[in-house]
């Protein structure tokens, strides 16, 4: 009989929850102040969580409703997976396992066709059927040897804004950026207490600034000054940390690239997460100021319901491929799809290429090819016509970004 019970987060539980998962992630314990901060983003609703004999939460799984840009601009309904942690006494007890069985049966009863997550993790959700679909880019940039071509980047005007305008005004901004690249996830209301609210008007030193074009603000940039001072170099610059960055348009875009490295007493200006095609380099006469530092992943997602969600989405032009596809959670997603430019349909013609569900989702926004995932074993090739013919069908000229942390 197992010592744990999984059940839904009651109204009142939600804290005692999330300190289970700051726990679990060796975050600092939980201040009065900072749930003050968090409570509004974390809801009971969307949660399930295990329970000792006592009816202490010791392990969570917390999503909540959003949206998620699919190719060809469609905003598909997704749970936003914001919460797996099992406290550390409790571990390698099944209780992982239990809690993401509970989380995929519900978000697939209330009809969601994807859920997605950012894993601390590589090894952990694919057995659960995800994939990592979108990655990002670690970049840094060297200071004073990176210029900006003349003339590029000063088409607005870029202003700093205090933390309580920046919480006022920046959620509306960014409802301009929607549907840009696929792997674009939309922030609920209750998202910004949460995250960024709490991140720029706490006491790390966060700057909020502004790019204003011809149709008013249309960019910002959220970043931290670190102190890179030592006894070997007591005159070096401060190095500026980009925590997110975001444009509606090339001209803000470069409009904020050059703010930041004009600002003065700087050494280098990084960015972890940055998308993997950002061309910052060719904004410089030198483009060997730019390193890009690593490429992790980042959004995973998972097909909740693989033919409604393979039906949400655009394909290149390619003849169709009929693809089998096996899936150990949730049987009903088992079987053949006819996958092409014109839909999608479920078949019984004979498969073309066979493959478990997180490798479909590791695709299924556009990243990378098929193909190099049949090279590494991950798909069962039973035409081999129709290997190309999947890679122009599910990859997209721009790279999937998310960009957003939940």
């Amino acid at each position: 009989m197992s010592d744990f019970h999984v059940r839904a987060v009651a109204e009142g539980e939600q804290r005692a929850c999330l300190e289970v998962l700051e726990q679990a992630l060796h975050a600092r314990p939980l201040s009065d102040e900072a749930w003050s901060k968090m409570a509004r983003s974390w809801p009971a609703e969307g949660k399930f969580a295990a329970y000792d004999d006592r009816g202490t939460p010791v392990g969570i799984a917390s999503s909540f409703d959003t949206e998620l840009t699919v190719p060809g601009g469609h905003n598909l309904a997704v749970a936003a997976v914001d919460g797996i942690g099992v406290r550390a006494d409790w571990t390698r007890r099944g209780m992982l396992t239990a809690m993401m069985a509970v989380q995929l049966e519900d978000i697939a009863a209330r009809g969601v066709p994807l859920a997605a997550l950012h894993a601390s993790e590589g090894v952990i959700y694919g057995r659960f059927g995800y994939g990592a679909a979108t990655y990002g880019k670690a970049v840094l940039v060297e200071r004073p040897r990176a210029k900006i071509r003349d003339g590029v980047g000063r088409d607005g005007v870029v202003r700093f804004v205090t933390p309580a305008e920046a919480v006022e005004r920046v959620p509306a901004q960014y409802q301009r950026f929607a549907g840009e690249r696929p792997g674009f996830v939309a922030r609920p209301d209750q998202w910004w207490p949460g995250f960024f609210d709490r991140l720029v008007t706490g006491n790390d030193g966060y700057r909020v600034a502004v790019h204003s074009g011809p149709d008013g603000d249309d960019g910002f940039v959220v970043y931290q000054t670190i102190d890179m001072r030592d006894r070997q170099s007591p005159d070096r610059g401060a190095l500026l940390d980009i925590r997110e960055m975001h444009a509606a348009t090339p001209r803000a875009w470069a409009g904020l690239w050059r703010f930041l490295l004009s600002v003065d007493l700087v050494s280098a200006v990084a960015g972890r997460g940055r998308p993997v095609d950002e061309p910052v380099a060719a904004l410089l006469t030198d483009p060997r100021a730019v390193n890009t530092t690593e490429v992790l992943d980042d959004l995973w997602v998972r097909l909740i319901d693989v033919e409604a969600s393979l039906r949400a989405r655009t394909y290149g032009a390619a003849e169709p491929v009929v693809l089998e596809v096996l899936d150990r959670q949730l049987p009903d997603n088992n079987g053949r799809y006819l996958v092409g430019p014109g839909g999608v349909e479920r078949t019984t013609a004979a498969a073309e290429l066979r493959l478990d569900v997180d490798t479909l989702a590791s695709v299924y926004l556009g990243h990378g090819f098929l193909s190099h995932l049949a090279q590494a074993g991950r798909v069962e090739v039973l035409d081999e016509a129709a290997v190309a013919r999947a890679d122009t069908l599910f990859h997209t000229p721009l790279a999937p970004w998310c960009g957003t942390f939940f």
